[in-house]
């Protein structure tokens, strides 16, 4: 839908984002499983003026060259060199392209089961089988060092970036100093900046060699920054952390990733179960985690011939319906709570582990989705969200997200209604509070 913003910016104090330091990318982040990555955008010319076209018009307080100047004073506080800046800031102007793609907002998203059959395409399988063969000694010793499963490293590598072929052909310095001088998060943007100006100072890539998405993630498996700064690793001992080119540093970086987020070596990520009939939809909560026992004993099936792993302390779950109550249903382990801080998606983190089960010819899924209950757009979203609050069920920000506050607002609907209240937004929900 076309729109048009004039913003202004006042000049932010450069900070580290901490709360952000442990994402690999923004949640939702557009993978190789997309259909059109946003990687893929036109670059725009280099203008005269911070102006796109009649779409969108920025008009911050500053120029982009006193932006620069400032910023410059900070980083080299910080620690960097002159020579590195300067080199790495070389012909640097913004990249209109990249705001485009920040203030973009998608009207429809695609329903799981389409992303997930995009995700699993045979191709894809074939090619991840492929690799593990190839690539079977290196694994094992990323597998020794770190404890990660290799099909799961191989299953993140084809969704991040199809295996390498999809990394991304921005310049991250030009895209982050972009997104640093006009953007939503503009603290958050000066921090990964800064951590790409400290990852070419350590020697581990050359700037114009720094390629990316255009929100800033890097290499084979998609890193940003500050997350390269703390988990990238130099597998094969040449002396340079090279997630580009070199794809047993992006697998080890990966895997060092996961370990840090609790990843348990031979644990499944979940199970695919079947829930009792009259069962209380309201459990399938992210925030609410039970033993596996004490799923099984509110009437939970797994399917036949399931065998857990042995282990001293029982396993612990969460129960997701990805599609709500008619669709398909599954208990998620501390492994699939991995995956999310990689990208906070459950339908990525329903892809990830899927592709990883494939690779052995498993990952096949029983429960029918509701097909006939597509996804709402945005704008239904947005207003879905305004009559919850405005009928007294606190959705939070009507910013066409559905977090757990949204979520929460819809139980409390649909348990008004008397409705299975599992949380999830569809068509009937909001013409029932239209209606109302």
């Amino acid at each position: 839908m076309p729109f048009c913003l004039t913003l202004r910016w006042p000049l932010r104090r450069l900070f580290a984002a901490t709360s952000f330091i442990l994402l690999v990318a923004c949640a939702e982040k557009p993978t190789a499983a997309d259909a059109e990555p946003l990687q893929t955008l036109p670059a725009a010319p280099v203008p005269s003026l911070p102006q796109v076209n009649d779409d969108l018009t920025i008009q911050p307080a500053q120029s982009f060259g006193e932006w620069i100047a400032t910023f410059r004073g900070s980083a080299l506080g910080a620690g960097i060199t002159p020579a590195v800046f300067d080199s790495a800031f070389a012909g640097i102007t913004p990249d209109m392209s990249v705001i485009k793609a920040d203030r973009s907002q998608p009207e429809f998203t695609r329903p799981v089961w389409e992303y997930l059959d995009g995700a699993l395409s045979p191709v894809r399988v074939r090619k991840g089988q492929a690799l593990l063969a190839q690539n079977s000694a290196l694994l094992s010793s990323i597998e020794q060092r770190y404890g990660v499963d290799r099909e799961a490293l191989v299953a993140v590598w084809g969704m991040e970036s199809n295996f390498g072929q999809f990394q991304g052909d921005k310049s991250v310095i030009r895209s982050l100093a972009t997104l640093a001088y006009e953007g939503r998060r503009p603290a958050f943007a000066q921090a990964q900046l800064l951590a790409a100006l400290q990852i070419i100072q350590h020697g581990d890539i050359q700037p114009g060699e720094m390629l990316g998405s255009w929100a800033g993630a890097m290499g084979q498996t998609q890193f940003i920054p500050t997350t390269y700064n703390t988990y990238a690793v130099d597998f094969d001992g040449d002396g340079r952390r090279d997630i580009w080119n070199d794809s047993a540093d992006a697998l080890a970086s990966t895997a060092n990733y996961l370990q840090s987020s609790g990843w348990q070596r031979g644990q499944p990520w979940g199970l695919e179960v079947v829930l009792p009939t009259a069962f209380d939809y309201a459990q399938a909560d992210g925030t609410i985690r039970k033993t596996v026992s004490e799923w099984l004993q509110m009437g939970i099936r797994l399917p036949a011939g399931t065998v857990l792993p042995n282990g001293s302390a029982p396993l612990s779950a969460a129960l997701l319906l990805p599609a709500g109550y008619r669709g398909p249903a599954f208990l998620v382990l501390d492994n699939f709570r991995a995956i999310l801080k990689y990208n906070n998606s459950s339908s990525y983190g329903l892809a990830v582990s899927l592709l990883s089960q494939r690779f052995n010819g498993a990952g096949l899924i029983s429960g029918e989705w509701p097909k006939d209950d597509l996804p709402l757009s945005r704008s239904e979203r947005i207003e879905l969200q305004t009559q919850l609050s405005a009928k007294g069920y606190d959705a939070g920000n009507a910013d066409g997200i559905i977090g757990a506050n949204t979520r929460k607002a819809i139980r409390g609907a649909q348990q008004k209604l008397g409705w299975p209240a599992d949380g999830y937004p569809n068509h009937k929900l909001l013409d029932s509070l239209r209606n109302r």
